[in-house]
């Protein structure tokens, strides 16, 4: 009997066992047999509950069987040249197993969030210059291999682009492939994500804003809590680190606080929360300043407004 079918099993005998006893209370039968049929039905569910705890970790074993890295690729090849890396695929599970390597594309939205799109659906899609070779191997347990992602940029290609290679694992079946682009007898399981950023070196055009400042604090927040906005108008990808700073209005003290930073990509909108202790000292009117740096030697971009302690 397999797992599957033996849960069943122990799912009808259980109901089979809370029946018997109903039946035992309604007829007032003697107590030896209830307290009998009891202990079956314990037994019984301790027994499923150990089949249930052995599902679920083979489960989750079974979804994590292999291991990619790195998963962020990031080149920076100038229009008409040619750059590659590697990426290595480990092979956990402990059976023969294949993997394939597929391209995507995908758009970030306001909140960050990557949504994925076919390959070539993006404006800003590098997938016709991306080479993965090889393109489909097998690894026995436990063994590794690299393989070579190679980036070919055209001569008109200075614009910052990205994309993604699906990382899958796949299995032989007996029967017609439910993937068409894969050899026959391969269906596709599992997949790990490899996001693929090209930008090149003569691009320089790095450019943040920073604007609507506004306090967000309810009356349950330990912190006063403000949000901002950050655009990346550029055409580089930048690392925006935002913080605040606290100005008195009457003796000029300044305090600064603890910054947060985040990756955004060309044309990306994304919020930042920051937060201001409640029990800061002094009083009146501060000016607070919301100060956006993303390096390369360009300028600090801030915004502010002014609020009292």
């Amino acid at each position: 009997m397999d797992i599957t079918n033996q849960l069943v099993y122990l799912i009808d005998k259980a109901f089979f066992f809370k029946i018997t006893v109903l039946k035992v209370k309604n007829s007032r039968m003697n107590s030896l047999f209830l307290v009998r049929t009891l202990t079956r039905l314990f037994a019984t569910m301790k027994h499923l509950f150990t089949l249930f705890i052995f599902l679920l970790f083979t489960c989750l074993s079974i979804a994590q069987d292999f291991e990619v890295a790195p998963v962020v690729l990031n080149f920076n090849a100038n229009p008409g040249e040619i750059q590659q890396t590697t990426v290595t695929i480990r092979n956990h599970a402990n059976i023969k197993q294949a993997y394939t390597f597929n391209l995507g594309d995908f758009e970030i939205d306001s909140t960050g969030r990557k949504n994925r799109m076919n390959a070539g659906e993006s404006e800003r899609s590098c997938a016709n210059w991306i080479t993965v070779s090889p393109s489909f191997i097998e690894l026995n347990p436990n063994e590794e291999r690299e393989v070579t992602v190679i980036m070919t940029v055209p001569k008109d290609g200075s614009s910052s682009k990205w994309g993604m290679i699906y990382v899958q694992a796949a299995t032989e079946q007996d029967k017609n492939p439910i993937d068409k682009q894969l050899a026959t007898g391969i269906k596709v399981v599992p997949r790990i994500v490899v996001l693929v950023n090209q930008s090149a070196t003569i691009n320089n055009n790095y450019k943040g804003t920073i604007s609507n400042l506004v306090e967000t604090t309810t009356p349950s927040d330990t912190a006063r809590t403000f949000n901002v906005q950050v655009e990346n108008i550029g055409d580089k990808i930048i690392e925006a680190k935002v913080q605040l700073a606290l100005a008195n209005l009457e003796t000029a003290q300044e305090q600064k606080f603890k910054s947060t930073m985040q990756r955004l990509y060309p044309g990306e909108k994304r919020i930042f929360t920051l937060s201001l202790p409640k029990n800061i000292s002094g009083s009146g009117e501060h000016a607070l300043a919301a100060i956006l740096d993303y390096g390369h030697g360009t300028n600090l971009e801030g915004t502010q407004i002014i609020i009292n302690l």
